[in-house]
């Protein structure tokens, strides 16, 4: 093994291998100074999404032996089954819950109505609580 010398490194600027700035090189010129910009608001940049369309979310529990169960009902006829069942299958594993798709509506297993609110608002679906 080596022996390392016990000299200490100054790091006040006087050795000239720490004096050298890394980014002295770069060129400002192109740069706008700060007093320039204007701040630009959160809403002027985000861009307003078009919606997929309208959704009834609606928390059940007749005729289920006293189980409560949300359903997704009105989907737009233009969404295909095959993204319904990929959408059911993303809604069970976000709510950690069971669920199925039943002819164009979704079910799901307990009362997960704000969550699946929050999720559709995601997906550009303008969710409606419907029902009491």
């Amino acid at each position: 093994m080596s022996k390392r010398s016990k000299s200490k490194i100054s790091t006040d600027g006087a050795d000239s291998a720490l004096a050298n700035n890394p980014f002295e090189v770069l060129n400002t010129g192109m740069l706008a100074s700060g007093s320039t910009l204007e701040p630009t608001s959160p809403k002027a940049t985000e861009k307003k999404l078009k919606s997929k369309g309208r959704v009834e979310v609606r928390r059940e529990k007749a005729g289920r032996g006293g189980k409560t169960v949300t359903t997704l009902r009105e989907f737009p006829s233009c969404i295909p089954l095959k993204e319904l069942e990929a959408m059911t299958f993303k809604f069970k594993k976000s709510c950690a819950c069971g669920g199925t798709l039943k002819g164009r509506a979704i079910e799901l297993q307990g009362d997960v109505c704000d969550r699946l609110m929050a999720e559709l608002g995601k997906l550009g679906y303008k969710p409606v609580r419907a029902g009491g």
